[in-house]
């Protein structure tokens, strides 16, 4: 066998496989003798067909079958060897000239080169990496928040600003009928805050839909709506209250502080607020650096130049798939890609050039580390080791979830590189100011 390449131009190459006799005869040889002891055929007994009658009936079938095996593998073994970094998967030229019955084959692939390129992590304009801090307002607001869901409710017998009013939605006509509880801060306008006031129970408000709520999704939790329904509803309803409370706020105590986070963890107010300060701006922080991440990803895209074997690809993607494209459908296919492949490249080659790899005790360890966060969301703050290392022993025999969080972690590491090595610009900011400016 004889494997030749011409290289085309930078990114296309032609590799060319030539199969002698030698290379494939023994091999069909003994598939036939394997074939002749176990064939059946009309007028002959088991294991005595002649080797004539078995080629000419199962000869060509094998012949084919065994080249194109043996030419799949020589390929494969060509491109490691070569270290050809290749985009797609070789693609065969036709040849409608080929003759079975010839004892030599000569087969031609395409390849698509991958482009040689640099990156430069360190950008010219420097790339914005918000960091944002929890107001004062913010924090007040959070310890508030906990004062009324630690709190008591107390019944009333009249509506004021601030209470808490359970009643029944209805509208015949939509078939509403839903028994939800309103707060004034989810109403929008003093119009309707002016109805619920003073009411009383069994008082029926009519109210209108359209302008109720300050978020048109709120009709979908207290009518029972659908999605699309609440979107545009225009009707009238009428809320039957049945129960009035105000809600009398927590204590700030250390039984309260306890409960929260354990006990002794948070011993005053001043601690308090310092706990939810730390808090809320580590996980401002994930929503700050997954915002970096996406500028630096499309900062790399836009200012690594370099070519792709566009033709090539959009011939591979016309088989690649599980449906076969025409050639519009791949060009269309190519163009919606193309910044895809182009990032795989830069990721590739950042990753590459950085020796940046995620073995298995990484994988472990950040597995823990997920793990912990979890449980602590429901609770259970301080979990054996034992315990952590049974959790992710589970989570990391299921194939799929590794693949995730390889990627999670790869995503991670390619964050701290940026963080080091890019041209940021630091910006300080409110929660509320970095919604607006970032999502507009």
């Amino acid at each position: 066998m004889n494997i030749t390449r011409e290289n085309i131009d930078a990114l296309n190459a032609v590799v060319k496989v030539d199969i002698a006799k030698e290379d494939y005869s023994d091999k069909v040889e003994k598939i036939l003798t394997d074939y002749k002891k176990t064939a059946n055929i009309p007028g002959f007994r088991k294991g005595h067909v002649p080797m004539g009658m078995v080629k000419k009936q199962y000869g060509k079938a094998v012949l084919v079958d065994e080249v194109n095996k043996l030419l799949q593998d020589a390929l494969g073994k060509y491109l490691v060897e070569e270290k050809l970094d290749v985009l797609g998967n070789p693609l065969p030229k036709a040849q409608d000239d080929l003759d079975w019955d010839s004892d030599s084959f000569t087969f031609e692939f395409d390849l698509g080169l991958a482009p040689e390129f640099e990156v430069n992590l360190k950008s010219k304009k420097p790339i914005t990496h918000y960091k944002i801090v929890a107001s004062d307002k913010m924090i007040k607001e959070q310890v508030e928040n906990i004062q009324k869901q630690y709190g008591k409710l107390i019944s009333k017998d009249e509506v004021a600003k601030g209470d808490e009013v359970t009643g029944i939605f209805k509208n015949e006509e939509k078939e509403i009928e839903n028994t939800a509880t309103l707060t004034f801060d989810k109403l929008k306008g003093t119009a309707n805050a002016k109805k619920l006031t003073g009411s009383k129970v069994g008082d029926v408000i009519t109210f209108k839909t359209k302008g109720l709520f300050s978020d048109n999704h709120d009709l979908m939790h207290f009518l029972k709506v659908t999605h699309d329904d609440a979107h545009g509803l225009d009707i009238e309803v009428t809320f039957t209250v049945s129960e009035i409370n105000t809600r009398e706020l927590a204590d700030l105590d250390q039984e309260l502080f306890d409960k929260l986070f354990g006990k002794g963890t948070v011993t005053s107010v001043t601690e308090l607020k310092d706990k939810i300060k730390v808090d809320s701006e580590k996980q401002f922080e994930q929503q700050a650096d997954q915002k970096l991440l996406n500028d630096i990803t499309e900062n790399l895209v836009e200012t690594t130049k370099f070519d792709l074997p566009a033709e090539f690809l959009q011939k591979w993607m016309q088989t690649a798939g599980e449906q076969p494209m025409d050639e519009m459908q791949a060009k269309e296919e190519y163009e919606k890609s193309e910044k895809g492949i182009r990032y795989q490249l830069i990721e590739g080659k950042v990753i590459n050039d950085n020796a940046i790899k995620v073995d298995f005790e990484d994988l472990k360890a950040f597995s823990r580390d997920m793990i912990k966060v979890q449980m602590a969301q429901f609770g259970q703050m301080n979990p054996s080791d034992e315990e952590l290392d049974n959790i992710a022993s589970r989570v990391l025999s299921n194939q799929e979830e590794v693949k995730r969080l390889s990627e999670q972690l790869m995503s991670q590491k390619l964050l701290y590189l940026y963080k080091e090595k890019a041209n940021l610009k630091v910006k300080e900011m409110s929660y509320d100011n970095f919604i607006k400016e970032v999502y507009k």
